[in-house]
């Protein structure tokens, strides 16, 4: 597993890359001081609410410093321990480090980081810090083997992700998946489609259900090939792999799929990799491999081994089967939940069937509404859906959150409209368009639309991409007054 897990490690270090700029050019506005949610805030009602608990409920270096630059440092900060990574420079060191300028960003992100693909970064993170036993190592081609405790628990990682996804969507009880017709609503209620979403969208109902009905047994019943030998994983690997990059093409879902694909490379020999075109990189080094472990090496990946093992099995026990789970495994849970290191999984459990967009507009006389474009979010009806992946716009992807519910149970959009009302620069650079260059409207509000996509007789040559009729307002209009 040398070469495997070597590639495995650079592959992250490509993800925590895209993690860290994705969210550095984005966090200012989203929880700087002058954005919409603030850090110093959150950290303020956390001490009033948890008082000498709060370094533990909420686990961050941003105690220590809160102001904008900190937060631009962890950012920026962890993209260069990400290049550090790649290089195998202390790759031991250099991953702890990465996770812990992650979780610090993720427990303070409040709505903005609060979604699967960060607990799942934070999850396989914490696992590469014991992947290699030699952690102050300096080098770059493979040559050190991994702990097979700690491949393990990536593969385990993997069978949970899976088989956790398509198991909520099973039991959810929504006749969508039971009826195989989820994926005739996904491609379209989907937070953010992409331009071959719509193209998915017009494929006959058959093929849907067939498509449908070959995820799920993805989902379901090929995870357990992981355990079923060399050939058994190999299955698993093309099966899993095929999935995320289908996923990939029709939709926009940032680093998700390409975790899932990084832990996918977990399954593989290294006789898979000294197949291709490069034989003398991957066994050049197979002289300088270090075989022994230390007895520290060994006791820590036992300790974390059983610390995930037993808190996996009670967070799947109490999601699936409903069981009691022990007074100790319970506290367990309770106690290593705030670091967001041991999760559950499973997206789309219950299949949204509409699609409703909230529309901001604003105007300086209470009669001429301009419209607010975002990035990726569907405003415009003739503007193809957009490719985002592996970039993440967080604020696009919680106005889809906000259109599932009413504006008083996101109330960072409120704060989207004053900031909007005051011009603030760090939050209309997360915005495509500004129509008011010059000046901020006076007023803003919120209409709510009901969007469809169209279908190839009325997209045409040149036609809209997507159809739409007003709702009414999705809240009160707002002013500084």
């Amino acid at each position: 597993m040398i070469i495997s897990a070597w590639i495995f490690s650079r592959w992250m270090a490509l993800i925590y890359l895209i993690a860290f700029w994705s969210l550095g050019v984005q966090v200012l506005g989203l929880i700087g001081s002058h954005g919409l949610l603030p850090v110093s805030d959150f950290l303020n009602f956390i001490t009033q609410q948890e008082g000498a608990k709060r370094f533990w409920v909420v686990p961050s270096l941003c105690w220590i410093n809160s102001s904008d630059v900190f937060l631009l440092f962890l950012c920026w900060g962890g993209a260069l321990l990400s290049i550090l990574l790649f290089m195998d420079v202390m790759p031991a060191v250099t991953a702890f480090f990465l996770w812990l300028f992650y979780m610090s960003l993720t427990v303070v992100g409040q709505d903005f980081l609060s979604f699967q693909w960060d607990n799942l970064l934070l999850e396989v993170g914490f696992l590469l810090i014991f992947l290699t036993p030699r952690p102050l190592r300096v080098g770059f081609k493979p040559s050190v083997r991994p702990s097979v405790i700690m491949i393990w628990l990536f593969r385990w990682l993997l069978f949970r992700l899976m088989f956790e996804s398509g198991m909520v969507k099973l039991l959810s009880g929504d006749v969508n998946w039971s009826h195989l017709t989820a994926l005739t609503y996904h491609y379209w209620t989907q937070p953010l489609p992409n331009m071959i979403s719509w193209y998915a969208n017009q494929l006959p109902l058959w093929f849907q259900r067939l498509s449908c009905a070959i995820m799920l047994g993805i989902e379901v019943i090929i995870p357990f090939l992981i355990f079923c030998g060399r050939w058994g994983r190999l299955i698993a690997f093309f099966a899993i792999t095929g999935l995320q990059l289908l996923i990939i093409l029709t939709g926009n879902y940032c680093f998700f799929n390409l975790l899932a694909i990084g832990l996918c490379l977990t399954l593989l020999e290294d006789e898979h990799f000294k197949r291709l075109s490069f034989p003398n990189f991957f066994t050049g080094n197979s002289e300088k491999t270090i075989l022994e472990e230390t007895v520290f090496y060994k006791a820590s990946t036992c300790i974390v081994a059983a610390l995930i093992l037993i808190v996996s099995l009670g967070l799947m026990a109490d999601s699936f089967a409903h069981l009691p789970v022990p007074k100790p495994i319970e506290q367990l849970i309770i106690a290593t939940s705030p670091v967001r290191s041991i999760n559950n999984y499973g997206l789309f459990a219950v299949m949204t069937t509409e699609r409703d967009e909230i529309v901001l507009e604003g105007s300086s006389d209470g009669e001429n509404w301009q419209p607010y474009e975002f990035r990726y979010k569907p405003g415009n009806i003739d503007q193809a859906p957009r490719w985002a992946m592996p970039y993440q716009p967080r604020l696009d992807w919680q106005m889809w959150f906000a259109s599932l519910g009413s504006w008083r149970e996101n109330q960072w959009l409120i704060a989207l409209m004053v900031k909007l009302l005051q011009g603030e620069p760090s939050v209309i650079r997360l915005l495509a368009v500004d129509p008011f260059k010059d000046h901020p409207p006076k007023y803003i509000q919120a209409s709510f639309w009901e969007y469809h996509f169209t279908d190839f007789k009325t997209r045409g040559a040149n036609g809209p991409w997507w159809q739409r009729k007003v709702i009414g307002l999705y809240c009160p209009t707002v002013s500084l007054n």
